[in-house]
């Protein structure tokens, strides 16, 4: 699937792929996230975090009237303040989508699917 953009110059296909490894890589930056996980993660009772070559597992990409949404689904740190790793995961992604690619999200629903405790 892709995301098209008509431009003066003609059109711009970005692949939804692509558009998860930037919002995989921007969420695993978010001090707090321990990782991305599958959006089945917690039906499938599957506990396992993502590697970097599988962030489109973690994410979903929807265009509908002209708008594009992402849902990020993630693993954060025990003893971290959710809202707030919340919050820093949507401001990042829209900012990185608009400075990378040009994409302009129209929502950033971020799904929390587990909470790790990670030794230091």
């Amino acid at each position: 699937m892709t995301v098209t953009f008509n431009t003066q110059q003609g059109n711009v296909d970005i692949a939804t792929e692509v558009i998860a490894t930037v919002v995989g890589a921007s969420t695993t930056e978010i001090f707090g996230v321990v990782g991305m996980t599958s959006q089945n993660a917690v039906k499938d009772n599957v506990r396992n975090i993502l590697r970097q070559e599988n962030y489109s597992k973690g994410v979903v990409v929807k265009t509908e009237n002209n708008e594009t949404s992402v849902d990020v689904y993630v693993v954060v740190s025990y003893g971290v303040k959710i809202s707030e790793v919340a919050k820093n995961i949507q401001e990042r992604v829209r900012f990185n989508l608009e400075n990378q690619l040009g994409i302009m999200a129209a929502k950033v629903n971020v799904y929390v699917q587990n909470v790790k405790v990670v030794e230091d």
